[in-house]
């Protein structure tokens, strides 16, 4: 008797295309445009990741990063994602991490964007394109996400994707070196999103 077995083919495409984006994983090519525009961004970030390594932005930091991707991907324990613009440009990543199976088909959905691509609307098509992929390729039932209570803007970015706020999470992550608390969101592939519809 065959199992049914809720995970992605064998070889799923990681190469996810959006409005005016498109996102693949992170390669050694990279380095020299995702260094400049983090370190370029660092005072924006900061308040909102975790502590950076002290040999963050350096070229053999990124050679295990990519490595460590390609691994989780293979693995189907994260799917790491460089977001660049139609012509090329890299403005920020996203990640859905934590890929949970069996009974709970789930990821955590995390995000960065460069300072100087803020507020463009990038961000917002690049959470949609990629929760089409979770769900369409991936075939999660469920995506999680987390801000900080003060973050408005991704407060805003989550609900703006369809996001629905479920909860409240006493310090949560460790974030710019202190537990912070956080806000708890969540997608089901069930939801109906506009921007689904269309």
């Amino acid at each position: 008797m065959a199992l049914f077995r809720l995970y992605p083919p064998v070889h799923a495409p990681t190469f996810v295309r959006g409005e005016g984006l498109y996102l693949r994983p992170p390669e050694m090519r990279d380095f020299e445009a995702w260094s400049a525009l983090r370190a370029q961004s660092r005072r924006f970030l900061t308040p909102w990741e975790p502590t950076w390594p002290s040999d963050d932005l350096t070229r053999s930091a990124f050679r295990r990063r990519v490595k460590r991707n390609q691994q989780e991907i293979n693995n189907d324990e994260a799917y790491p994602f460089l977001l660049f613009r139609d012509d090329d440009v890299l403005t920020g990543g996203l990640t859905l991490g934590q890929v949970k199976r069996g009974v709970v088909q789930a990821a955590t959905l995390g995000y960065w964007i460069g300072e100087v691509y803020a507020q463009q609307g990038l961000m917002s098509a690049a959470v949609r394109a990629v929760t089409g992929y979770a769900f369409a390729t991936l075939r999660l039932h469920r995506i999680e996400a987390s801000c900080l209570p003060h973050n408005e803007a991704s407060r805003k970015l989550l609900e703006r994707t369809g996001f629905t706020r479920e909860g409240y999470a006493r310090a949560y992550l460790r974030i710019d070196g202190v537990w912070q608390d956080h806000l708890l969101f969540g997608l089901l592939e069930s939801d109906l999103l506009p921007a689904r519809r269309r």
